[in-house]
């Protein structure tokens, strides 16, 4: 049953005790649904505080009969109809009062009195040590009407490009944070009475309990219109009881699938030659690694939109579906409810797939599970909780031991992280001290020599300069990938040819058969004016 639905099963429920009422009340009733949004209003017959106080409406002003009509409720009091009738009856006019429904009465005052629209100022960030723009924020968001405040905090982080929202509980008020571009901004601090609106609203919409004393995941969807259009935004919900209340971050999933793309990520040409051989000859494993917040996602299903193609089928296997794709088969895993990815990957081979991502590898099973697929003509593409591709082949090795099975399965592992991008036209150009210049040089030491960049004697830097648009100098984010493809000399340390398996041996190899680290990768790209060191240093 839809919303549209409820409302009139509501309302016919409404007018029927209604009706019921009115012979209680020895009142006439009126069904008003055929009148209500046309009738014409009888106006300066009774002012409109009165209709408020006294929970009525005037449905007809005096005619040539004299009558008049009025619209009363079961909330009217009687000692005003009476009173009403007395003062006409003493001027020889006739009144008539009709028992009508609250619903229709909501629906008349909605006509006689319509609610201002009050326009709030927009939420800004503020920049560093401004306390000023928090306050001003904080004054906005208190005086926003419970009704609106949870939307339009909403509203305003999907405006500003905001990845999650964060509500804070301290001992006085309620902190509102915004992570954009990566990076957590204070935006206003709410007094209590905020904090139990937005909890009801959040607990009601994402199917949580605002009184759980263990925390929560939940999901919701909004439908934001602004100047662009109307787009689907989905939240997923994390809740955890805190010493003052429950702490709640919404990550926001700006559902839009065209932005689903390999080429809008930006990736050099020599790493995505590397990914599009991939995608060409779907078989094998495909592994991404990255902390919480790196864009493993995105790139995934960049991937499998440019693995959807009507000859082949497509399943996920996610915990939990932050996108819905078309064309794709996407089946959620309710891992906190004792569900297993390796059971549902099992089950989803017997479906013949082409290709099938696996949100996460956690556990042996499903990391020998994904292994077995992945060498029986099927690509799967997953995610792995790792620094570094290197770290990631050590842990999975850990994991599922000396397995020669593995080394002919893998083909790729894909480290990410996100930095901020300067903002090309506010952005300043310095020159780098001896300091900066010799890590530069040390960080980029034997890289392979088809690698553009410039002199490492005289390259200049990027600084990023403040502007209202960017308070902080950078504007979007950008991927930053070091990517392992295994090799011959890498699958020996699998199989079990090479005795010293840990991260740096293996890394050493990578490096020797042409692979960037995340470090050298970063540095390349603030060489390049995309981005700075100080940025590449916070994130990898």
């Amino acid at each position: 049953m839809n919303e549209e639905e409820i409302q009139q099963r509501r309302r016919e429920q409404d007018e029927r005790s209604t009706q019921q009422r009115a012979a209680i009340l020895g009142l006439q009733y009126l069904d008003t649904r055929q009148i209500e949004n046309d009738l014409p209003l009888a106006n300066d017959v009774m002012p409109v505080d009165a209709m408020h106080r006294d929970r009525m409406v005037p449905l007809v002003k005096g005619d040539s009969q004299n009558m008049f009509q009025f619209g009363v409720t079961a909330q009217t009091p009687q000692s005003v109809i009476q009173r009403m009738t007395g003062e006409y009856n003493e001027k020889g006019v006739t009144v008539q009062f009709l028992l009508i429904s609250l619903s229709g009465y909501r629906a008349f005052m909605n006509r006689y009195d319509p609610p201002k629209k009050v326009v709030y100022d927009d939420i800004e960030i503020a920049k560093e040590g401004d306390s000023d723009t928090i306050n001003q924020v904080s004054q906005t968001l208190n005086t926003v009407s419970s009704e609106e405040v949870f939307d339009f905090i909403i509203a305003q982080a999907d405006k500003l490009g905001a990845s999650d929202i964060h509500i804070e509980n301290e001992r006085d008020n309620i902190r509102v944070r915004l992570r954009v571009d990566g990076t957590l901004h204070p935006v206003a601090h709410l007094g209590r009475d905020k904090y139990r609106v937005i909890m009801g609203e959040l607990a009601s919409r994402a199917g949580i309990s605002s009184a759980a004393t263990e925390s929560q995941s939940g999901h919701m969807q909004r439908e934001i219109t602004d100047e662009a259009g109307t787009h689907l935004l989905n939240l997923r919900v994390e809740t955890v009881p805190t010493l003052y209340g429950q702490d709640a971050v919404m990550r926001l999933f700006n559902f839009d699938e065209s932005l689903l793309n390999l080429d809008l990520l930006g990736i050099p040409d020599k790493q995505r030659h590397e990914i599009d051989e991939i995608v060409s000859h779907p078989r094998g494993l495909v592994l991404m690694v990255g902390p919480t917040g790196s864009g493993k996602s995105t790139t995934l299903y960049s991937m499998l939109n440019a693995l959807n193609t009507p000859d082949r089928k497509l399943i996920t296997l996610e915990d939990p579906i932050e996108y819905g794709l078309t064309g794709i088969s996407q089946i959620p895993i309710d891992t906190t409810g004792g569900q297993h990815f390796a059971d549902g990957l099992r089950s989803v081979l017997r479906l013949d797939p082409d290709v099938v991502m696996v949100g996460e590898i956690r556990d042996q099973d499903t990391a020998r599970t994904a292994i077995q697929a992945s060498i029986t003509g099927h690509l799967v593409l997953s995610s792995f909780h790792a620094n570094s591709t290197s770290a990631a082949f050590s842990r999975m090795i850990d994991m599922i031991g000396v397995n020669p099975i593995f080394s002919s399965a893998i083909r790729l592992v894909i480290a990410q992280r996100l930095v901020r991008r300067l903002v090309d036209d506010t952005k300043e150009e310095y020159e780098p001290d001896e300091a900066t210049r010799s890590y530069v040089k040390r960080v980029l030491e034997g890289i392979p020599e088809d690698t553009e960049h410039p002199n490492l004697d005289t390259f200049k830097l990027w600084r990023p300069v403040p502007s209202d648009d960017a308070p902080f100098g950078y504007k979007g984010r950008i991927v930053i990938m070091e990517q392992m493809v295994v090799t011959e000399e890498i699958q020996k340390f699998i199989r079990g040819d090479v005795e010293d398996v840990h991260p740096e041996a293996i890394e050493k190899v990578a490096k020797q058969e042409g692979m960037l680290t995340l470090e050298q990768v970063g540095v390349l790209a603030a060489l390049r004016g995309e981005t700075t060191l100080d940025e590449v240093g916070r994130v990898v």
